[in-house]
């Protein structure tokens, strides 16, 4: 039974992204976010269960690729497609909204680049898709919270550039530390600790507001360790 624990886990990642692009259709913007978040504790936890419980799988990879370009791809995606849209009125009858999906592409060569680059085991190239993601359910959170922000985030011009960045750092060639624990220990995890501790303290401080800063911080952070070794 052990052995498909971690599928498991990644199936409900997958529901839980099927369910939120349900919820998108329906405008239940938070809902669909709330699911992103859900998702991405099972995505975590499910690399976590294979490697402890030493059930790791070829199926198991390519099911998460799957699963993740699902609620961490598509669903992203369908919420930026419903900010653009509601940025302007009228602009459905444009092209402009469908250029949310460009994330939804650039996700996919991002974890189709996953699965074959060896470079990537301990660490990543690009910008995963689930930073990505969080960012992206982080933006109706702040709307709710923070209505002052609202001209700055559904503004047609600032969520295409938005678009346009992400996209370009989801494929990027930019080595990025991973936040994959193999062990529980301080040794070897010191950046790992100290960045998720760094992060607590700007959620409680911020809010949803310090998601922007916590995936932004993580790249820069990311990019010196780069340019220091």
């Amino acid at each position: 039974m052990k052995r498909h624990i971690p599928n498991a886990l990644t199936c409900a990642n997958l529901l839980c992204g099927c369910v939120g692009i349900v919820e998108v259709f329906h405008n239940n913007m938070l809902l669909s976010c709330a699911l992103i978040g859900l998702a991405a504790v099972f995505d975590f936890f499910d690399g976590f269960a294979a490697r402890l419980l030493k059930v790791s799988s070829p199926i198991g990879k390519e099911l998460d690729s799957l699963a993740d370009m699902t609620t961490f791809g598509v669903l992203p995606a369908m919420i930026i497609y419903q900010l653009l849209l509601r940025s302007v009125p009228g602009l459905e009858d444009l092209w402009i909204p469908n250029l949310a999906f460009l994330i939804a592409v650039c996700s996919a060569l991002r974890l189709a680049k996953f699965n074959i680059d060896p470079r990537q085991s301990d660490s990543f190239i690009g910008v995963p898709t689930p930073a990505n993601a969080l960012l992206v359910a982080s933006l109706p959170f702040i709307l709710r919270n923070y209505p002052e922000w609202e001209s700055v985030i559904v503004n047609t011009t600032n969520l295409l550039i938005f678009t346009a960045v992400m996209s370009f750092l989801l494929v990027a060639e930019l080595p990025l530390f991973a936040l994959k624990f193999k062990s529980f220990g301080w040794q070897g995890n010191e950046v790992r600790y100290l960045f998720l501790l760094a992060s607590a303290v700007l959620l409680v401080l911020l809010g949803f507001l310090a998601v922007p800063l916590i995936v932004g911080g993580y790249v820069l952070l990311s990019a010196g360790l780069a340019l220091g070794k």
